[in-house]
């Protein structure tokens, strides 16, 4: 099972820097930085609601589902 994040997508569609998303959420650069690059373990659904506030888009929007291969 992976979930992958796809907060650069939306980003990009936003036309939104990350330096600008971590402001409007309050969070680092580089927390925000381990969010969009897929190496976070976690995250909270508070973070979560502020991203897609920030970026006004669903929770599907930003994190999809992918079946491992085996």
């Amino acid at each position: 099972m992976a979930i992958i994040v796809n907060l650069d997508v939306m980003m990009a569609k936003r036309k939104m820097s990350a330096t600008e998303l971590s402001q409007k959420l309050g969070i680092t650069l580089a927390n925000l930085s381990i969010l969009k690059n897929n190496k976070a373990k976690a995250v909270r659904f508070t973070t979560l609601n502020e991203i897609c506030k920030a970026l006004d888009c669903q929770p599907g929007d930003i994190l999809e589902y992918v079946e491992d291969e085996e």
